[in-house]
């Protein structure tokens, strides 16, 4: 396994080792005591999530305030543009963005400390999207930080026209709104 550091404070960028040959593969998508001392994830997981998009499709940018959730991302069909924005004011990387293409062919995974705001948007026809989450999904605690913000200036591989957003993304805050509102 290859632990790649990011320029997100915390982000690590995971190439399992992936045994392929005629049949197949085989890849330990997940080994609890490696992960904790390879990779330093002290949290338990305590949910799975799986979504499905079709092309074009942006979710986020996500996070949750009081619980905050850490995640380790995956993609087990198609490919997406992983991308998230450090909001711990604490951290020494605060209000930086980081996007990476992940995907079935590339088998990487990341794994994102709690803190950060996420989304993601799928490149093929079709993605699934696998992520372990640190704590529960509470929708009381959900904020939304707009993609779209110039202040996070985010680029997208795709044009902008092609993309497809939820209302309740299409709704989220800016960076400033959500500082000015103490949320983060």
């Amino acid at each position: 396994m290859k632990i790649t550091k990011c320029s997100i404070e915390g982000v690590r960028i995971i190439e399992p080792d992936v045994y392929e040959d005629e049949r197949g593969f085989f890849y330990e998508s997940y080994h609890q005591e490696k992960y904790k001392n390879l990779i330093n994830i002290k949290e338990n997981f305590v949910q799975d999530n799986h979504s499905k998009s079709s092309y074009g499709v942006l979710r986020g940018l996500h996070f949750q305030k009081n619980q905050a959730q850490g995640k380790l991302i995956r993609v087990i069909q198609g490919n997406v543009y992983d991308f998230f924005i450090d909001i711990r004011q604490e951290s020494k990387t605060f209000g930086k963005a980081f996007g990476i293409e992940i995907s079935e062919k590339n088998k990487l995974q990341v794994w994102l400390p709690p803190g950060l705001a996420h989304g993601f948007l799928t490149l093929s026809p079709f993605a699934e999207f696998e992520y372990k989450c640190t704590n529960f999904y509470d929708p009381n605690d959900e904020y939304c930080l707009i993609w779209t913000d110039p202040k996070i200036n985010l680029e997208l591989p795709i044009p902008k026209g092609d993309i497809i957003v939820s209302h309740k993304d299409l709704n989220g805050l800016t960076f400033d709104e959500l500082i000015t509102k103490g949320i983060i």
